[in-house]
């Protein structure tokens, strides 16, 4: 997982819509989320989606162009309007989400799959998530591209009721080199799955063994990260920080965390970085605030 100097090339696959709060609106959806931020290092970034053929569609498709992130795999629908997530913040930050269904992004398919398979077979990261394939057309999208077994395999865990199903989920796990998942994630699954452990340790290898992955990462909100990675465990407990909103401060420790672990930075120190980065979007307004490596730097003294 060291790649020294050699540019980092990322895939994200899924969900790509507008986070629609009481007073204004926001580019969101997790892959989305990831991919900015993992641009934001230095990696170069292809996201798999699709929009509507409306306003929102071509304002979504402008901004990404504008921060330099290719669309050329974001294919446009005129069945189906552009995805909208109603959000409801708590008087703590927290989010809450209404999530539109049916919406474009529902229907990811490519009529020449092959050219995205390729993309996906030179990538080093391949990025993917349980709300995308709620829909069987992005599921089985989905499911062809992690046929790959080059590519290293993200699962970022996103459960959303109702939009997920535990069979599901289980086979995207056992497809994945990587689960990403929060505290509360982790309980709920491992609870279906059988396991009568109680302690955090216990259940992530529970979780390791049940789908044989070796990598798995918890987060734990303003409590930090647990990291499990060749059978040991690290341990980050947050940083310090007035929380503004919490939408996509796990998407951003996301990307945080891969690009220096693939940056050849040791399991620590990756985990220290993701936790700094995951805590200043939760500091700051919305899911992709500039954060400067000074800031991020800054911040973890």
């Amino acid at each position: 997982m060291i790649h020294g100097t050699k540019k980092i090339k990322a895939v994200c696959f899924g969900e790509v819509l507008w986070d629609v709060f009481p007073t204004h609106k926001k580019i969101g959806g997790a892959p989305l989320n990831v991919a900015l931020r993992l641009q934001s290092f230095g990696a170069e970034v292809s996201l798999i989606s699709i929009v509507g053929q409306d306003v929102a569609g071509e304002e979504l498709l402008s901004y990404l162009s504008a921060q330099g992130l290719s669309t050329a795999l974001i294919q446009k629908t005129a069945h189906y309007p552009t995805g909208t997530v109603q959000v409801t913040l708590n008087e703590k930050g927290n989010a809450s989400y209404e999530i539109v269904h049916p919406v474009a992004w529902d229907f990811i398919r490519f009529e020449d799959l092959s050219m995205v398979e390729k993309m996906v077979a030179e990538a080093d990261i391949f990025v993917f998530g349980s709300l995308s394939v709620r829909d069987a057309v992005s599921r089985q999208t989905l499911l062809q591209l992690l046929q790959n077994k080059s590519v290293f395999k993200v699962f970022d865990v996103n459960l959303r009721k109702p939009h997920y199903s535990f069979e599901i989920l289980e086979l995207l796990m056992q497809e994945a080199d990587f689960i990403k998942l929060n505290d509360e994630e982790l309980l709920e699954i491992c609870r279906h799955l059988g396991s009568s452990h109680h302690s955090f340790e216990q259940n992530i290898r529970f979780l390791s063994q049940h789908t044989q992955t070796a990598q798995l990462c918890v987060t734990k909100g303003p409590f930090g990260a647990v990291l499990y990675r060749d059978e040991q465990f690290y341990y980050n407990s947050g940083y310090f920080i007035t929380v503004v909103d919490t939408v996509g401060a796990g998407d951003s420790f996301l990307a945080a965390l891969l690009f220096t672990l693939f940056s050849g930075k040791t399991a620590q120190e990756s985990l220290n970085f993701a936790c700094a980065v995951g805590a200043l979007v939760a500091g700051s307004e919305g899911a992709n605030p500039v954060l400067s490596s000074e800031r991020i730097a800054d911040f973890m003294q």
